[in-house]
């Protein structure tokens, strides 16, 4: 509660403060980088995700261990070079060296389905994930 007024006296933003966010200039630096990416399994879907949401295995979200809440990513299937944005609401993976852990609709648009995993690119990206 301190913290809280000392930010109301003094005009700075409650994040500045809690630390519960990212400064604007962390999250625009560019990120990229190479691994295997894996996707959740269906029996996941309308389970509560890190963030709080539920589990959509139709919507276009992510799992990486540490980029912030709602981050937009582009992640590309090396080999192929399908590419698709989205949006990341959970944390993990963990296991198996993985970067990151895909929706199911995120692995179809990158062709991944069969195999279960692929080699990817994760990258910053300045669009929005397509819900539709």
């Amino acid at each position: 509660m301190r913290r809280f007024l000392t930010a109301l006296l003094i005009g700075l933003p409650l994040t500045a403060i809690a630390g519960s966010g990212s400064p604007p200039d962390e999250l625009e630096q560019a990120y990229s980088k190479m691994g295997n990416a894996s996707y959740y399994s269906s029996r996941l879907h309308g389970r509560k995700t890190a963030s709080g949401e539920l589990y959509d295995q139709t919507a276009l979200t992510a799992a990486h261990p540490d980029l912030p809440f709602d981050t937009i990513v582009c992640v590309t299937n090396t080999r192929n070079g399908q590419s698709v944005s989205v949006r990341i609401n959970d944390r993990g993976p963990y296991t198996g060296g993985r970067i990151i852990d895909l929706s199911r609709r995120a692995a179809r648009e990158l062709g991944m389905i069969n195999a279960g995993s692929a080699r990817v690119r994760v990258e910053s990206c300045p669009q929005m994930a397509e819900e539709s």
